[in-house]
């Protein structure tokens, strides 16, 4: 096996773990919220991962899914940016542990 076999193989297996972690996140966190951040955060990770990790074991694929990579990067944080707002907007169920609201904060109507 190459070096680049097994880093590709590493980076396979660290994204997987990642995308595991985003999937228990989506299960245990107390809101919808802590939810889309945690999906958010770790799937952006894990597939950024599984895809170098692609790209280490077919060189020839690295293009597309440098392109891949790259779409992910500018979608991802901008749809989870618009999903939670949208739930702020309907007044979706905050968990009792939540104690900031920079969001009711700069919406709030100024004297």
């Amino acid at each position: 096996m190459t070096v680049s076999g097994i880093i590709g193989g590493l980076l396979l297996v660290l994204g997987a773990a990642f995308l595991l972690l985003a999937g228990l996140g989506l299960v245990r966190m107390p809101d919808l919220f802590n939810r889309i951040q945690a999906g958010t955060k770790a799937t952006t990770l894990g597939t950024l991962l599984t895809l170098a990790g692609a790209a280490c074991l077919h060189p020839e694929w690295t293009l597309k899914l440098l392109l891949i990579g790259l779409f992910i990067l500018l979608t991802n944080p901008i749809s989870s940016q618009v999903l939670a707002r949208a739930a702020h907007r309907i007044g979706a169920a905050k968990s009792a542990k939540t104690t900031l609201d920079r969001l009711a904060d700069d919406t709030e109507e100024r004297p």
